[in-house]
């Protein structure tokens, strides 16, 4: 019997409760949490933006150490430090075929098991996006657990699983930021401030966060931003006349909503690149005219888990940790226990702090 936050139904306030998990049948691995990250996925997944089976064990960043493995799983080994992947690609599908595993048609098949049983006989559970770290213990398909990278802490490891990959991708795989290049960040959320870093990292000669809070501006200048924006209407013109009228050579979009979008899109040079990260909901409907698209000659694009490949890019952001260029602590404001978790969500909605760090 481990303790979980468990979403009881879309739109209904999480539950800490005690749950039974299952052994670890063929094919699967047990993993003891040691720190999970709280995301806008998790919100999103819990207010009904983005749709998976309930009631479900939420969470879906996190690393801690393997308990024991069923039959047919080699890769890892009781006592294996592992980082949680809530994307496993299947390598058979179209997308993978291509190489695109960020895009594997099969990666959520998972998220309609039966993931566990409530402990005071509630009925079953799902593992809402296929991994369930909201728990102290979670019992995972194999490909959902990657080995950690010698020297980083499980604790910092968590946020490899969702936040870094998807910020660094989003700027080196999806944007192709390039050294000298100028970029706006949109949104100083966990992701956002990853995004920051990899800017950082790529060598951009001026990096613009800019976020609804001012109180967030410490957090980005130390992720690496040279310039701090408020968001306004007047965003764009405060943009452009950081980078000689021209607008950024590229934009990263981090929260999702058609506003910001739209806003992002129009802070890049002719030519300028956008790319959409956030995760929004139906309704947001973003409009261009087709004589802007022609003039301006930018390109939006979407970007599912920073187009990251997990297996390839770990190794590649613990380099950079070890070398001291990504600093996984600084994205952390908050260390909370599962009961905090609703407070957290709270604070997503009233966007204050980075990314609130549930320790097991």
């Amino acid at each position: 019997m481990v303790r979980a936050a468990v979403l009881p139904a879309v739109k209904a306030p999480l539950e800490i409760t005690d749950i039974e998990l299952p052994e670890p049948g063929p094919g699967r691995v047990r993993v003891a949490l040691a720190a999970a990250g709280v995301c806008h996925s998790d919100l999103s997944l819990s207010d009904g933006t983005m749709r998976v089976p309930v009631p479900a064990v939420l969470g879906h960043e996190g690393a801690g150490t393997v308990v024991a493995v069923g039959e047919g799983v080699t890769h890892v080994a009781p006592g294996d430090g592992v980082v949680l992947n809530w994307a496993p690609s299947c390598g058979s599908c179209h997308a993978c075929a291509l190489g695109e595993v960020w895009l594997c048609a099969n990666a959520l098949n998972g998220a309609g098991a039966v993931h566990a049983r409530r402990a005071d006989g509630g009925g079953e559970l799902h593992p809402g996006l296929n991994v369930a770290a909201f728990a102290e213990e979670t019992v995972v398909p194999a490909g959902c657990v990657l080995p950690v990278p010698g020297g980083i802490p499980l604790t910092d490891a968590a946020l490899l699983g969702c936040a870094v990959l998807t910020g660094y991708g989003a700027v080196h795989h999806s944007a192709r930021l390039r050294e000298g290049e100028t970029v706006a960040v949109f949104g100083a959320g966990g992701v956002g401030l990853a995004a920051l870093q990899a800017a950082r990292i790529a060598g951009a000669s001026r990096i613009v966060a800019v976020d609804v809070s001012p109180q967030k501006e410490e957090l980005a200048r130390r992720a690496g931003a040279t310039d701090y924006v408020v968001a306004s209407e007047n965003t764009t013109r405060e943009i452009r006349a950081l980078t000689d009228k021209q607008g950024v050579d590229a934009a990263i979009e981090c929260v999702g909503r058609a506003t910001t979008i739209r806003t992002a899109w129009e802070s890049t040079r002719r030519g300028g690149r956008t790319t959409v990260v956030g995760i929004g909901g139906k309704d947001q409907q973003v409009t261009f005219n087709a004589l802007e698209i022609f003039h301006w000659g930018r390109t939006l694009s979407g970007c599912v888990y920073g187009n990251s490949d997990p297996a390839r890019d770990l190794p590649v952001l613990a380099a950079h940790v070890r070398e001291g260029w990504l600093d996984l602590g600084a994205l952390v404001t908050e260390r909370i226990t599962l009961d905090g978790i609703p407070a957290a969500f709270e604070n997503m909605i009233a966007g204050k702090g980075g990314r609130a760090l549930v320790i097991f």
